[in-house]
């Protein structure tokens, strides 16, 4: 596995491995209207290349495949951070979180946070992560519940 920075060129294969990470690892976690609203901000296309010319965007690539992606926003927000679905339980969500620590560590930041899901609470305490709030977003009028987390640096 191999750590490159995205360019605007990755933007399909991110957007793919999305949706369908979303659709198979979180089903358990969220029904299928959930899921759906989730994943109907991949049309955001303005959104997702903002993401890769604005923050630091890191994929794991095996093979010439995106196998996971992070985004660090702000040195200290990780903003996105999925694990291709054929790529689950691999060590690459832990390598790729310590990389973006790392470069959280390299802006300066004490602390870093980020937004993270059902599915992705008990990976996240595992590696200190402290969740602070229970949050109830609404996209297209349906509730996603996610977490507020933080971990100081």
């Amino acid at each position: 596995m191999i750590f490159k920075k995205a360019t605007n060129s990755d933007l399909n294969e991110m957007q793919q491995l999305y949706i369908e990470t979303i659709q198979s690892v979180c089903k358990n976690d969220y029904n299928p209207e959930q899921i759906e609203a989730w994943i109907s901000g991949v049309k955001n296309t303005e959104r997702w290349l903002e993401v890769i010319e604005k923050q630091y965007v890191l994929l794991a690539v095996i093979e010439n495949k995106i196998a996971g992606f992070g985004t660090l926003k702000d040195g200290n927000y990780i903003d996105f951070f999925y694990i291709h679905k054929d790529f689950q339980r691999q060590g690459i969500a832990d390598k790729l979180l310590k990389a973006l620590e790392l470069e959280a560590v390299n802006q300066h930041s004490k602390i870093i946070s980020s937004d993270i899901s059902i599915t992705a609470r008990p990976f996240f305490e595992k590696k200190g992560f402290i969740a602070k709030k229970e949050q109830k977003n609404i996209r297209l009028c349906i509730e996603l519940i996610n977490y507020k987390m933080e971990k100081e640096l």
